[in-house]
Protein backbone atom coordinates (compact mmCIF):
# COMPACT_ATOMS: atom_id res chain seq x y z
CA UNK A 1 0.00 0.00 0.00
CA UNK A 2 1.63 3.08 -0.86
CA UNK A 3 1.85 5.84 1.71
CA UNK A 4 0.28 9.36 0.27
CA UNK A 5 2.67 11.84 0.07
CA UNK A 6 2.50 14.69 3.30
CA UNK A 7 0.89 18.03 2.27
CA UNK A 8 3.44 20.92 1.11
CA UNK A 9 2.25 23.86 3.94
CA UNK A 10 4.76 26.52 2.30
CA UNK A 11 3.23 28.89 0.44
CA UNK A 12 3.48 29.36 -3.36
CA UNK A 13 5.07 31.48 -5.38
CA UNK A 14 1.17 32.61 -6.29
CA UNK A 15 0.41 32.59 -2.66
CA UNK A 16 3.82 35.04 -1.92
CA UNK A 17 2.30 37.44 -4.80
CA UNK A 18 -1.17 37.47 -3.40
CA UNK A 19 -0.13 38.19 0.07
CA UNK A 20 1.92 41.22 -1.02
CA UNK A 21 -0.77 42.73 -3.41
CA UNK A 22 -3.35 42.43 -0.57
CA UNK A 23 -0.63 43.52 2.41
CA UNK A 24 -0.14 46.45 -0.38
CA UNK A 25 -3.54 47.75 -0.40
CA UNK A 26 -4.33 47.09 3.57
CA UNK A 27 -1.12 48.91 4.00
CA UNK A 28 -2.09 52.19 1.65
CA UNK A 29 -5.42 52.51 3.42
CA UNK A 30 -4.18 52.54 6.41
CA UNK A 31 -4.31 49.40 8.23
CA UNK A 32 -5.30 49.11 11.79
CA UNK A 33 -5.57 52.78 12.61
CA UNK A 34 -7.92 53.10 9.22
CA UNK A 35 -9.81 50.20 10.90
CA UNK A 36 -10.07 51.73 13.79
CA UNK A 37 -11.54 55.23 12.26
CA UNK A 38 -14.04 52.54 10.42
CA UNK A 39 -15.39 51.35 13.67
CA UNK A 40 -16.10 54.68 14.63
CA UNK A 41 -18.74 55.71 11.71
CA UNK A 42 -21.38 52.69 12.28
CA UNK A 43 -21.25 51.66 8.71
CA UNK A 44 -20.81 47.62 8.37
CA UNK A 45 -18.15 47.41 6.28
CA UNK A 46 -15.62 50.02 4.07
CA UNK A 47 -17.73 50.06 0.50
CA UNK A 48 -14.37 51.79 -1.46
CA UNK A 49 -12.00 49.21 0.35
CA UNK A 50 -14.48 46.17 -0.44
CA UNK A 51 -14.80 47.37 -4.18
CA UNK A 52 -10.74 47.54 -4.53
CA UNK A 53 -10.20 43.83 -3.01
CA UNK A 54 -13.02 42.09 -4.22
CA UNK A 55 -13.73 43.51 -7.45
CA UNK A 56 -10.33 45.31 -8.04
CA UNK A 57 -8.46 42.18 -7.15
CA UNK A 58 -10.23 39.99 -7.96
CA UNK A 59 -10.13 38.00 -4.15
CA UNK A 60 -14.38 37.60 -3.91
CA UNK A 61 -13.77 34.81 -6.58
CA UNK A 62 -11.20 33.03 -5.58
CA UNK A 63 -12.88 30.20 -4.58
CA UNK A 64 -15.67 30.07 -7.77
CA UNK A 65 -14.47 28.31 -10.64
CA UNK A 66 -13.77 29.99 -13.79
CA UNK A 67 -16.56 28.55 -15.98
CA UNK A 68 -18.91 30.07 -13.08
CA UNK A 69 -17.09 33.54 -13.53
CA UNK A 70 -14.65 33.48 -10.37
CA UNK A 71 -11.15 33.23 -10.66
CA UNK A 72 -10.85 29.64 -9.84
CA UNK A 73 -8.14 29.71 -7.29
CA UNK A 74 -8.40 26.91 -4.23
CA UNK A 75 -8.69 27.50 -0.66
CA UNK A 76 -4.82 27.72 0.34
CA UNK A 77 -5.10 31.26 -1.75
CA UNK A 78 -8.13 32.50 -0.11
CA UNK A 79 -6.86 31.33 3.25
CA UNK A 80 -3.64 33.92 2.74
CA UNK A 81 -6.62 36.56 2.40
CA UNK A 82 -7.79 35.95 5.18
CA UNK A 83 -4.18 36.22 6.87
CA UNK A 84 -3.39 39.58 5.86
CA UNK A 85 -7.33 40.46 7.02
CA UNK A 86 -6.90 39.03 10.01
CA UNK A 87 -3.48 41.39 10.20
CA UNK A 88 -5.36 44.59 9.75
CA UNK A 89 -8.83 43.57 11.33
CA UNK A 90 -10.11 44.92 8.23
CA UNK A 91 -14.00 45.68 8.14
CA UNK A 92 -14.64 43.84 5.11
CA UNK A 93 -17.34 40.79 4.50
CA UNK A 94 -14.91 38.68 2.95
CA UNK A 95 -15.51 36.01 5.31
CA UNK A 96 -18.91 36.02 5.52
CA UNK A 97 -19.55 36.87 1.20
CA UNK A 98 -16.61 34.93 -0.53
CA UNK A 99 -16.42 32.41 1.80
CA UNK A 100 -19.44 31.37 3.57
CA UNK A 101 -21.76 32.49 0.70
CA UNK A 102 -20.23 31.65 -2.07
CA UNK A 103 -19.55 27.93 -0.99
CA UNK A 104 -23.17 27.59 0.53
CA UNK A 105 -23.98 28.37 -3.91
CA UNK A 106 -21.57 26.57 -5.15
CA UNK A 107 -22.75 23.23 -3.23
CA UNK A 108 -26.13 24.27 -4.93
CA UNK A 109 -26.79 23.12 -8.36
CA UNK A 110 -24.78 25.63 -9.56
CA UNK A 111 -26.60 24.73 -14.00
CA UNK A 112 -29.76 26.26 -12.28
CA UNK A 113 -29.68 30.63 -13.31
CA UNK A 114 -31.40 30.78 -10.00
CA UNK A 115 -28.10 29.57 -8.42
CA UNK A 116 -25.38 30.72 -11.23
CA UNK A 117 -26.70 34.39 -10.83
CA UNK A 118 -26.08 35.26 -7.94
CA UNK A 119 -22.64 33.39 -7.41
CA UNK A 120 -21.53 35.40 -10.13
CA UNK A 121 -22.18 38.52 -8.96
CA UNK A 122 -20.71 37.53 -5.85
CA UNK A 123 -17.89 36.39 -7.83
CA UNK A 124 -17.06 39.79 -8.97
CA UNK A 125 -17.55 41.71 -6.11
CA UNK A 126 -20.99 43.77 -7.09
CA UNK A 127 -23.22 42.28 -4.54
CA UNK A 128 -22.29 40.85 -1.10
CA UNK A 129 -24.34 38.07 0.02
CA UNK A 130 -24.48 36.56 3.56
CA UNK A 131 -25.43 32.44 5.18
CA UNK A 132 -28.34 33.53 7.90
CA UNK A 133 -27.24 31.08 10.50
CA UNK A 134 -26.44 32.49 14.05
CA UNK A 135 -22.30 33.19 13.58
CA UNK A 136 -21.53 30.47 16.65
CA UNK A 137 -22.75 27.66 13.99
CA UNK A 138 -20.57 24.81 14.20
CA UNK A 139 -20.07 22.67 11.57
CA UNK A 140 -22.37 19.43 11.78
CA UNK A 141 -24.63 22.19 14.07
CA UNK A 142 -28.51 22.92 12.89
CA UNK A 143 -28.84 26.32 11.93
CA UNK A 144 -32.06 26.10 10.56
CA UNK A 145 -33.33 27.88 13.40
CA UNK A 146 -36.90 29.14 13.63
CA UNK A 147 -37.69 29.95 9.47
CA UNK A 148 -40.70 28.23 7.95
CA UNK A 149 -41.47 27.84 4.19
CA UNK A 150 -44.86 27.95 2.23
CA UNK A 151 -46.15 31.13 0.76
CA UNK A 152 -42.75 33.17 1.77
CA UNK A 153 -40.34 32.41 4.70
CA UNK A 154 -41.28 33.54 8.07
CA UNK A 155 -38.90 33.21 10.81
CA UNK A 156 -36.04 34.99 12.85
CA UNK A 157 -32.22 34.20 13.08
CA UNK A 158 -29.67 36.01 15.70
CA UNK A 159 -26.28 37.00 15.52
CA UNK A 160 -25.76 36.85 11.63
CA UNK A 161 -22.75 37.64 10.53
CA UNK A 162 -22.76 40.13 7.41
CA UNK A 163 -26.56 40.51 7.78
CA UNK A 164 -26.17 44.43 8.01
CA UNK A 165 -24.85 45.80 4.74
CA UNK A 166 -25.53 42.75 2.29
CA UNK A 167 -27.87 42.25 -0.70
CA UNK A 168 -28.40 38.72 -0.87
CA UNK A 169 -29.01 36.23 2.35
CA UNK A 170 -28.65 32.68 1.98
CA UNK A 171 -31.71 31.46 4.12
CA UNK A 172 -31.83 27.48 5.35
CA UNK A 173 -35.37 26.77 6.37
CA UNK A 174 -37.18 23.64 6.65
CA UNK A 175 -38.06 23.62 3.19
CA UNK A 176 -35.02 23.95 1.66
CA UNK A 177 -32.42 26.89 0.70
CA UNK A 178 -33.69 29.85 0.32
CA UNK A 179 -32.01 33.24 -1.61
CA UNK A 180 -33.49 36.56 -0.33
CA UNK A 181 -33.09 40.19 -1.18
CA UNK A 182 -32.94 42.14 1.43
CA UNK A 183 -34.63 45.08 0.18
CA UNK A 184 -37.69 42.87 -0.69
CA UNK A 185 -40.87 43.26 1.44
CA UNK A 186 -41.00 41.20 4.76
CA UNK A 187 -37.28 41.82 5.37
CA UNK A 188 -36.21 43.43 8.26
CA UNK A 189 -31.99 43.33 9.05
CA UNK A 190 -31.84 44.87 12.81
CA UNK A 191 -28.21 45.72 13.53
CA UNK A 192 -27.22 44.78 17.19
CA UNK A 193 -24.00 46.23 19.03
CA UNK A 194 -21.45 43.46 18.77
CA UNK A 195 -18.29 42.83 20.64
CA UNK A 196 -16.27 43.12 17.91
CA UNK A 197 -17.30 46.30 15.67
CA UNK A 198 -15.34 45.48 12.38
CA UNK A 199 -17.52 42.39 11.88
CA UNK A 200 -20.91 43.49 12.80
CA UNK A 201 -23.91 41.23 13.52
CA UNK A 202 -27.62 41.44 12.81
CA UNK A 203 -30.78 39.87 14.02
CA UNK A 204 -33.17 38.81 10.60
CA UNK A 205 -36.66 38.69 10.62
CA UNK A 206 -38.47 37.25 7.60
CA UNK A 207 -42.46 37.91 7.60
CA UNK A 208 -43.75 36.04 4.47
CA UNK A 209 -40.73 37.50 2.66
CA UNK A 210 -40.72 36.48 -1.09
CA UNK A 211 -37.76 33.95 -1.49
CA UNK A 212 -36.05 31.82 -4.29
CA UNK A 213 -35.73 28.45 -4.02
CA UNK A 214 -32.08 27.25 -4.81
CA UNK A 215 -32.48 23.66 -2.81
CA UNK A 216 -34.11 20.84 -2.12
CA UNK A 217 -33.93 20.02 2.06
CA UNK A 218 -31.29 17.62 1.44
CA UNK A 219 -28.74 19.06 -0.55
CA UNK A 220 -29.49 22.35 1.52
CA UNK A 221 -28.23 20.60 4.61
CA UNK A 222 -24.97 19.66 2.77
CA UNK A 223 -24.09 22.93 1.34
CA UNK A 224 -24.91 24.62 4.48
CA UNK A 225 -22.81 21.92 6.13
CA UNK A 226 -19.64 22.48 3.56
CA UNK A 227 -20.17 25.98 3.67
CA UNK A 228 -19.02 26.01 7.62
CA UNK A 229 -16.60 23.42 7.73
CA UNK A 230 -14.81 25.67 5.40
CA UNK A 231 -15.43 28.86 6.91
CA UNK A 232 -14.32 27.21 10.04
CA UNK A 233 -11.09 25.92 8.64
CA UNK A 234 -10.09 28.96 6.93
CA UNK A 235 -11.21 31.19 10.10
CA UNK A 236 -7.99 29.75 11.35
CA UNK A 237 -6.26 31.57 8.75
CA UNK A 238 -7.61 34.91 9.97
CA UNK A 239 -6.69 33.90 13.83
CA UNK A 240 -3.72 33.42 12.44
CA UNK A 241 -2.60 36.85 11.12
CA UNK A 242 -3.99 37.99 14.13
CA UNK A 243 -2.22 36.62 16.33
CA UNK A 244 1.17 37.53 14.48
CA UNK A 245 0.54 41.02 13.79
CA UNK A 246 -0.13 41.07 17.54
CA UNK A 247 3.29 39.26 18.33
CA UNK A 248 5.10 41.85 16.11
CA UNK A 249 3.35 44.59 17.51
CA UNK A 250 4.36 43.41 20.78
CA UNK A 251 8.14 42.83 20.25
CA UNK A 252 8.70 46.26 18.39
CA UNK A 253 6.70 47.98 21.34
CA UNK A 254 8.95 45.96 24.45
CA UNK A 255 12.21 46.95 21.97
CA UNK A 256 11.61 50.36 22.17
CA UNK A 257 10.03 51.12 25.53
CA UNK A 258 12.72 52.09 28.24
CA UNK A 259 12.33 51.28 32.34
CA UNK A 260 15.67 51.45 34.37
CA UNK A 261 17.91 52.85 31.24
CA UNK A 262 16.97 49.62 28.92
CA UNK A 263 14.01 47.91 26.83
CA UNK A 264 11.06 46.48 28.54
CA UNK A 265 11.04 43.82 25.41
CA UNK A 266 15.36 42.66 27.30
CA UNK A 267 13.71 41.41 30.52
CA UNK A 268 14.10 38.06 30.89
CA UNK A 269 10.40 37.16 31.77
CA UNK A 270 8.92 39.09 29.37
CA UNK A 271 11.45 37.47 26.72
CA UNK A 272 10.23 33.89 27.98
CA UNK A 273 6.79 34.99 28.01
CA UNK A 274 7.24 36.15 24.39
CA UNK A 275 9.21 33.36 23.07
CA UNK A 276 6.17 30.94 24.14
CA UNK A 277 3.89 32.71 22.25
CA UNK A 278 5.93 32.50 19.55
CA UNK A 279 6.15 28.83 19.75
CA UNK A 280 1.91 29.12 19.61
CA UNK A 281 1.81 30.88 16.69
CA UNK A 282 4.32 28.03 15.01
CA UNK A 283 2.48 25.55 15.44
CA UNK A 284 -1.01 27.73 14.61
CA UNK A 285 0.81 28.46 11.30
CA UNK A 286 0.67 24.86 10.60
CA UNK A 287 -2.63 23.55 11.59
CA UNK A 288 -4.20 26.63 9.65
CA UNK A 289 -2.19 25.89 6.90
CA UNK A 290 -3.15 22.19 7.27
CA UNK A 291 -6.76 22.76 7.12
CA UNK A 292 -6.57 25.35 3.91
CA UNK A 293 -4.17 22.43 2.35
CA UNK A 294 -6.83 19.81 2.88
CA UNK A 295 -9.87 21.96 2.13
CA UNK A 296 -7.84 23.05 -1.24
CA UNK A 297 -7.37 18.91 -1.75
CA UNK A 298 -10.69 18.02 -1.12
CA UNK A 299 -8.67 15.75 1.39
CA UNK A 300 -10.89 12.59 3.50
CA UNK A 301 -8.94 14.33 6.93
CA UNK A 302 -10.47 17.83 5.97
CA UNK A 303 -12.84 17.24 8.79
CA UNK A 304 -10.24 16.74 11.53
CA UNK A 305 -7.58 19.13 9.84
CA UNK A 306 -10.52 21.53 10.49
CA UNK A 307 -11.08 20.46 13.74
CA UNK A 308 -7.69 20.66 15.00
CA UNK A 309 -7.12 24.13 13.68
CA UNK A 310 -9.87 25.49 15.19
CA UNK A 311 -9.06 24.16 18.56
CA UNK A 312 -5.86 25.59 18.42
CA UNK A 313 -5.68 28.67 16.55
CA UNK A 314 -8.87 30.03 18.35
CA UNK A 315 -7.22 30.01 21.97
CA UNK A 316 -3.63 30.93 20.42
CA UNK A 317 -4.96 34.17 19.03
CA UNK A 318 -7.10 35.15 22.19
CA UNK A 319 -3.66 34.50 23.89
CA UNK A 320 -1.86 36.42 21.94
CA UNK A 321 -4.28 39.50 21.82
CA UNK A 322 -4.27 39.44 25.60
CA UNK A 323 -0.45 39.82 25.60
CA UNK A 324 -0.49 42.63 23.19
CA UNK A 325 -2.56 44.42 24.93
CA UNK A 326 -1.13 43.78 28.70
CA UNK A 327 2.66 44.45 27.52
CA UNK A 328 1.39 47.50 25.92
CA UNK A 329 0.66 48.63 29.71
CA UNK A 330 -1.41 52.11 29.69
CA UNK A 331 -1.42 52.59 25.90
CA UNK A 332 -3.20 49.22 25.40
CA UNK A 333 -5.69 50.20 27.58
CA UNK A 334 -6.74 53.08 25.28
CA UNK A 335 -9.21 53.64 22.36
CA UNK A 336 -6.61 54.81 20.13
CA UNK A 337 -4.69 52.36 20.36
CA UNK A 338 -5.83 49.67 17.40
CA UNK A 339 -4.72 46.83 20.31
CA UNK A 340 -7.98 46.15 21.68
CA UNK A 341 -10.03 46.00 18.12
CA UNK A 342 -7.58 42.41 18.10
CA UNK A 343 -8.39 41.26 21.18
CA UNK A 344 -12.44 42.03 20.61
CA UNK A 345 -11.35 40.00 17.34
CA UNK A 346 -10.12 37.44 18.65
CA UNK A 347 -12.95 36.72 20.97
CA UNK A 348 -15.43 37.10 18.76
CA UNK A 349 -13.39 34.56 16.01
CA UNK A 350 -12.86 31.99 19.03
CA UNK A 351 -16.92 31.51 18.87
CA UNK A 352 -17.63 31.77 15.72
CA UNK A 353 -18.18 28.84 13.82
CA UNK A 354 -18.21 26.55 17.01
CA UNK A 355 -16.02 27.03 20.10
CA UNK A 356 -12.20 25.05 20.34
CA UNK A 357 -14.24 22.79 22.97
CA UNK A 358 -16.53 22.24 20.83
CA UNK A 359 -14.19 21.79 17.88
CA UNK A 360 -11.89 19.11 20.62
CA UNK A 361 -15.15 17.05 21.18
CA UNK A 362 -15.70 16.89 17.45
CA UNK A 363 -12.33 15.96 16.77
CA UNK A 364 -12.69 13.32 19.35
CA UNK A 365 -15.67 11.62 18.02
CA UNK A 366 -13.60 11.44 14.61
CA UNK A 367 -10.65 9.91 15.82
CA UNK A 368 -12.60 7.81 17.65
CA UNK A 369 -10.97 9.28 20.96
CA UNK A 370 -12.83 8.35 24.23
CA UNK A 371 -13.44 11.55 26.19
CA UNK A 372 -13.47 11.85 30.32
CA UNK A 373 -16.01 9.58 32.13
CA UNK A 374 -17.27 10.74 35.37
Amino acid sequence: MTTPAPPDLLYSETEDDLRAAVRSLLTDRGGPTAALAEAETGRPYDPDLWRSLATGMGTAGLLVPERLGGQGATAREAAVVLEELGRSVAAVPYLTSAVLAVRTLLGCDTARPEVAGPLAALADGTRVGALAVPLPTAPGGAPHGTVRGGAGLSGEITSVAGAAGADVLLVPADTGLYAVDTTAPGVTVTPVIPLDLTRPLARVTLTGATATLLAEPARARTAVADALLTGAGLLASEQLGLAEWCLAETVRYTGGRHQFGRPVGSFQALKHRLAALWLDIVSARATARNAADALATGSPDTAVAVAVAQAHCGEVAVRAAQECVQLHGGIGMTWEHPAHLYLKRAKSDQIALGTPGRHRETLARLVDLPGPTG
